[in-house]
């Protein structure tokens, strides 16, 4: 929660929540993916993340497209708005981890390493 918070308020001078950054952020690491895929790849509820698409489409941030194969599943691509918006985004998160992991020092890596075994463990 204070991570989130965190980031709610570096991110609010560009007008981007927490939820809104890892959407987009997102986009910018996957080629078009459907909301379902972007709900599994960021862990967000598929039903938020497709309010969270509808609301940065009604904002110019993303596209939303239906898939020519299966007209059930809405693709999202970033627009030239939300690439303009998103990557300062990234640098000042990028910036807020450097700060958070900063009293680790030459433990940041094997930490990040740790971190990411952990959050691979299937809770479900």
């Amino acid at each position: 929660m204070k991570w989130r918070t965190a980031v709610d308020r570096a991110l609010d001078s560009l007008g981007l929540t927490h939820a809104q950054y890892v959407v987009l952020s997102s986009l910018i690491a996957l080629d078009r993916p459907s909301q379902r895929e972007l709900a599994d790849h960021t862990g967000l509820e598929p039903l938020y993340v497709s309010k969270l698409a509808r609301s940065l489409e009604a904002a110019d941030f993303i596209a939303r497209t239906r898939d020519t194969v299966d007209t059930r599943s809405v693709r999202l691509t970033l627009t030239p708005h939300g690439r303009s918006t998103v990557e300062p985004a990234i640098a000042v998160v990028r910036s807020l981890l450097d700060r958070l992991l900063e009293p680790l020092g030459d433990r940041t890596s094997a930490f990040s390493d740790e971190l990411r075994e952990l959050l691979a463990v299937p809770l479900d």
